[in-house]
């Protein structure tokens, strides 16, 4: 079974958990796609949807679903997006694609966040992706050298800009062993808008498309 194919079980079982009537959250990159995909051909069909880059905006619009902005709703009943790496925890690596900070917004606005995945982002520890870091580009070097100092190997993405106009610094902390104090501490520095560490919002639940069915973690189960 390919990658693609169980990314398409994790984005399909994450669909049978959407109610209608509810207000949805879609994330961004390509397991979400095929959530999209899949949520355009159900026939369900949310109050609204708040998309977490101008990328799923398209995406969704294209399939005819009702877009809205998070400013004019109570907050998310259901979020769903993907990540570049999840451990045990259901904390996450998240950013590969550059929608971090709009992407946490959801997350934390969310009552209840489900991440789709395929095996090959299941880790016991985070940190063999990048952790991406968006930085206001003005301080771009400051927080550069304030994250060497913390251990980190920064590394400019080259011909990225955000959709907030921001820069992204990739950087490599090895094996993280403290997710949580880590991104408190990243998010700390003066120049960082947002970090790609899902450790104070963590997913509520992992669901995991693999070469034989789908398996889902929960705090109380994993």
């Amino acid at each position: 079974m390919s990658i693609d194919d169980q990314k398409r079980r994790a984005a399909q079982a994450a669909l049978r958990r959407i109610q209608p009537g509810i207000v949805l959250g879609v994330g961004t990159g390509s397991t979400v796609n095929h959530f999209i995909e899949a949520l355009g051909h159900s026939g369900e069909r949310p109050d609204a949807v708040i998309a977490s880059s101008e990328d799923t905006a398209r995406r969704l619009h294209a399939v005819g679903l009702p877009l809205t902005d998070l400013n004019h709703v109570h907050g998310i009943d259901v979020y769903v997006d993907g990540a570049d790496e999840a451990n045990a925890h259901l904390q996450l690596i998240k950013g590969g694609g550059g929608a971090l900070t709009r992407e946490k917004i959801c997350a934390v606005a969310a009552r209840q966040f489900l991440c789709i995945i395929d095996a090959g982002k299941r880790v016991e520890v985070l940190g063999a992706f990048r952790v991406p870091v968006e930085v206001l580009p003005m301080a771009r070097s400051l927080v550069a050298r304030a994250l060497v100092r913390l251990g980190g190997e920064p590394e400019l993405r080259i011909g990225s800009t955000t959709d907030n106009g921001n820069v992204i610094l990739d950087v490599d902390f090895g094996r993280i062993l403290d997710p949580l104090g880590l991104e408190q501490a990243v998010k700390s520095l003066t120049g960082v808008v947002e970090v790609g560490l899902f450790a104070t919002r963590r997913a509520d639940r992992l669901i995991i498309g693999t070469a034989t069915g789908v398996e889902e973690i929960a705090p109380e189960n994993g």
